[in-house]
């Protein structure tokens, strides 16, 4: 699962193109974009991550003797194209947003520009890689922002889809804004903070619930969170854990963190009532903890009635984004280099179904900013030579809805180019962040959004437009594929 070479991850159809092309020589060069085209859990928004992984990936991608032998153990490939595989490495360019940025749909998450058996090759693990993580910090920032500024616990490790998922699934959802995990190999890989308290099997293995409270308390005085459900919160748990603390305070013992976790019952009920004993105790500043199969929809209804919980543990339906669990990721061919000229060629994928057409050729993504506000006005797509000028006047328009239409004055926007060089001529050219600082890079990037963009129903959109020049290239491809269609009926 840790190790380096993940060169065979990665789907069959991919090594036999690599073979039909290797047998049909070509020196094309190609640009293949990865984007997505709706946002996970019907939101306004999704948050980039896996980079990182991405780029360990491209350093490591090399085919050993036991992956040739393998190939060859299929029948498939020919001797002298795994002769080819041998010294094969990645030489081309990859651009990409980087890691906690906001992104939106059909604009280029990742751009691969190499030659056409590389860029092809690198498909599936790119999109494995950027999917999954992507998908878990887009729902861990939804969580985050449920809880209004209360720290999210990430506990999903034992109900993740596998260890890879539970491991790379809490970076992700630290990047998203959760404060730690219990994950401990996450916290040894990535150096973020573990949290964890106890379990039931912990109380039902003394004799009592307060001698298993007073025996945690005295080991960890400077994390003690008790759980009080095991047998019943308001008539023992809480009553039992208030002693406790008051025994601790008469020996002189100070907690410095400490309070009471509930994994079951009504929580908000709970919540309440326990708050009141624990402030009749002089404990009011105790942290009351909360766990049990919570997500974005269950912190927002407790806030809402007001439930005197201050802390969150989100397991299941965090670590497998429970309502929405694939991102919808795909990676699409935009361009072919023409040999004589060094131009990139323009391509496009049609569809009966409109979302499915693709955006032609080598393209670049800026965001625009109000001054003013600092929020996001519009991302617009480009062609990858195209420059903005925030001193000019600009007209973004819906590229589907063409009368929908927005004039940004110049001088009242700034501009910010989103993709940037992460791998140059096959090495890396990117220092990625740590995990924590990404954390706050994704914190700063959710201000930009408007509120109304958060919210989890029906939220407001976010313009993605394309530059009047890419939407001419669009809509000449699509005249000229449609006029060959035509033809080829006449005929």
């Amino acid at each position: 699962m840790r190790a380096n070479n993940l060169t065979l991850l990665t789907d069959l159809y991919e090594l036999t193109m690599m073979q039909g092309y290797f047998k049909n020589p070509t020196d094309q060069t190609v640009v293949f974009d990865m984007f997505y085209r709706d946002n996970p859990c019907g939101g306004g928004f999704a948050i980039c991550a896996g980079l990182e992984q991405v780029i360990e990936y491209i350093e490591n991608l090399r085919f050993t003797d036991e992956d040739i032998e393998y190939l060859r153990s299929l029948s498939i490939f020919e001797e002298d194209f795994l002769e080819y595989l041998r010294a094969f490495h990645f030489t081309g360019d990859i651009y990409a947003i980087p890691e906690g940025t906001v992104i939106f749909p059909r604009e280029p998450m990742v751009k691969v520009v190499a030659p056409i058996m590389e860029a092809q090759l690198v498909e599936t693990a790119i999109l494995n890689i950027m999917n999954h993580q992507s998908l878990i910090a887009t729902k861990a920032a939804r969580v985050c922002y449920a809880a209004k500024g209360d720290g999210i616990m990430e506990f999903g490790l034992r109900r993740a889809q596998g260890p890879d998922a539970g491991i790379f699934g809490a970076r992700a959802a630290v990047i998203g804004g959760c404060i730690g995990t219990s994950c401990v190999l996450t916290g040894q890989m990535f150096d973020v903070p573990v949290l964890g308290t106890h379990a039931h099997s912990w109380i039902m293995s003394f004799p009592d619930e307060y001698t298993a409270f007073k025996t945690y308390a005295r080991m960890y005085p400077d994390a003690c969170i008790l759980l009080v459900d095991t047998y019943d919160v308001l008539k023992s748990g809480v009553p039992n854990a208030i002693r406790v603390f008051e025994e601790m305070r008469e020996e002189g013992i100070q907690l410095k963190k400490y309070g009471i976790r509930i994994d079951s019952g009504d929580l908000a009920y709970l919540s309440k009532e326990a708050y009141k004993m624990l402030s009749a105790a002089g404990f009011d500043d105790a942290t009351i903890s909360a766990s049990s199969d919570l997500d974005e929809y269950l912190i927002e209804s407790l806030k809402a009635q007001d439930a005197k919980i201050n802390s969150w543990g989100v397991g299941t339906r965090l670590i497998t984004s429970n309502d929405n669990p694939a991102f919808g990721g795909v990676y699409k061919l935009a361009a072919v280099k023409d040999p004589t000229t060094g131009e990139f060629v323009p391509k496009i994928k049609l569809s009966e179904n409109t979302a499915k057409v693709t955006n032609p050729g080598n393209k670049t993504v800026y965001r625009i900013y109000s001054k003013s506000t600092g929020k996001i006005k519009a991302d617009l797509i480009c062609l990858a030579d195209e420059k903005i000028n925030p001193d000019e006047t600009m007209v973004v328009f819906d590229p589907v809805d063409t009368w929908k239409k927005t004039k940004i004055l110049g001088g009242t926007y700034e501009v910010r180019e989103l993709l940037v060089p992460v791998i140059k001529e096959g090495k890396r050219v990117y220092t990625s962040p740590s995990v924590m600082e990404l954390r706050a890079i994704c914190q700063k990037e959710q201000s930009t959004l408007w509120d109304e963009s958060r919210r989890f129903s029906n939220p407001q959109k976010v313009y993605v437009d394309l530059s009047a020049k890419l939407f001419e290239v669009k809509r000449e491809l699509i005249e000229e594929m449609s006029r060959k269609d035509l033809e080829f009926e006449e005929e």
